[in-house]
Formats: C-alpha cells, structure tokens, sequence
C-alpha cells in the first residue's frame, strides 16, 4: 500500500473519529481553541481627541466644496 494512501485513510478515519467524539460530547467543537482576547478600551481623552480631529476634516471639506 502506497504510503501516501494509507496517510489519507488515517486522516479520514481521524476525522471521523472527531465527529462522533464532537456529537457524543454535545459541544461544538472537540478541539480546544483559542481563547479571544477582550477588546481594547480607548480613554475618554483619546475619544475626544479623535473626535475633534473628525469634526475639523468634515469642517475643512464642507467648507471646500
């Protein structure tokens, strides 16, 4: 047997192996993932700074047209 073929039958058969665990096991995944991480928090300070910035560039443009 071809040794690349006997590679494809292992990972079919891994594969299938996953499914019934994930089924039995009634979550979604089997695997572990990876853990997000929370989103990052702006400070008020930078808000306002933006802020500001995006107001005086809608300013300039209505101004140009």
């Amino acid at each position: 047997m071809d040794t690349n073929e006997l590679i494809r039958q292992l990972t079919e058969e891994r594969d299938r192996i996953d499914a019934a665990i994930t089924l039995l096991s009634g979550s979604a995944t089997a695997k572990p993932t990876v853990k997000k991480r929370g989103r990052r928090k702006m400070s008020a300070a930078s808000r306002a700074r933006i802020s500001a910035a995006l107001k005086a560039r809608w300013a300039k443009a209505k101004k140009a047209k």
